[in-house]
């Protein structure tokens, strides 16, 4: 417990510091709206026109295939493209999406996936990513997946989420997370500049209905 808080403190730090101010928007890949929350039923960035949920298959930390399209179907979901080495965007996004869930009804955390897509290859295998995840899931009932794959994989995973990347020290992440509701639609992301945790826990809400 000792350590885990350490961690999150670590995290606060970091997000003080933050880092995606230096990075491209994603606006181009994804139609981010640059007035979040200004109007409409969304605090997040409303997506336009919203994203089908995609399918690609990668591996898990138990070392079996993942059908994110198939497997997270009819569900919330909040998928992120990033990697464990990352000093601050990767684990402030992180720590917002465990904060928002904790704030959410039980009921609605344990419909919703959080889907964790490694882009460092050569580092991230199984037990990094385990070990890493676990710094954000305590007292939080959503599913966490962490997954991984060839660069090849990974590209076509992130070409089929229509995301645009962030490069930072030579490495990729990206500069949102996608929120896909039970409709397998996304209509909202979010990113750093977005008021994170406050605007998931409000968005989950919107697309669980």
């Amino acid at each position: 417990m000792k350590k885990f808080v350490a961690v999150i403190a670590a995290l606060a730090a970091l997000a003080l510091a933050g880092c995606s101010s230096s990075h491209p928007s994603a606006a181009s890949k994804t139609g981010l709206n640059d007035q979040a929350g200004a109007t409409g039923k969304y605090l997040g960035f409303p997506l336009e026109p919203a994203q089908p949920r995609p399918q690609f298959t990668l591996t898990d930390t138990a070392g079996k295939p993942f059908a994110f399209g198939t497997a997270t179907a009819g569900h919330p979901t909040l998928l992120f493209f990033g990697y464990t080495n990352c000093p601050d965007v990767c684990p402030e996004t992180m720590a917002d999406i465990r904060l928002a869930l904790k704030s959410l009804p039980a009921e609605l955390q344990k419909k919703t996936y959080v889907v964790f897509v490694s882009t460092d290859v050569k580092r991230d295998n199984a037990g990094v990513i385990t070990k890493w995840l676990s710094y954000f899931t305590p007292d939080v009932q959503a599913t966490y997946v962490g997954l991984r794959g060839t660069d090849d994989q990974v590209h076509a995973a992130e070409a089929s989420a229509h995301v645009m990347l962030s490069e930072e020290d030579g490495q990729t992440h990206s500069a949102e997370v996608l929120l896909f509701g039970p409709d397998d639609y996304a209509h909202v992301a979010f990113n750093s500049s977005s008021n994170e945790q406050q605007s998931i826990a409000h968005d989950l809400k919107v697309v669980a209905g």
